[in-house]
């Protein structure tokens, strides 16, 4: 399954991911994680949300490229808007 990454550098991880879940959980599924982060079902795929000291890190995987792109531009596009005062940039990167 195609899977990227995307650290996205911030010293309010964990407020950005808990916003994000909360944006998104709206349409999709979202279990919370033990270690803070959250699982995001979406119709084309997983986003995963990795709250770190120094950055937010996400993962997407989804069953085909066309809609590992949709799960990025879904988790990116939101992160950005959000962090937009803040200048917050999401790359991603393939995981393999």
């Amino acid at each position: 399954m195609p899977t990227s990454i995307a650290n996205v550098a911030t010293d309010a991880a964990p407020r950005y991911a808990k916003q994000l879940a909360a944006h998104l959980g709206r349409r999709s599924a979202v279990e919370e994680l033990a270690d803070g982060g959250y699982r995001l079902t979406l119709t084309a795929g997983e986003g995963v949300l990795e709250p770190q000291a120094d950055k937010l890190v996400m993962r997407a995987t989804a069953p085909d490229d066309e809609s590992l792109a949709v799960v990025q531009d879904v988790l990116g596009r939101h992160l950005e808007r959000f962090g937009q005062r803040r200048e917050l940039v999401v790359t991603w990167e393939s995981a393999g």
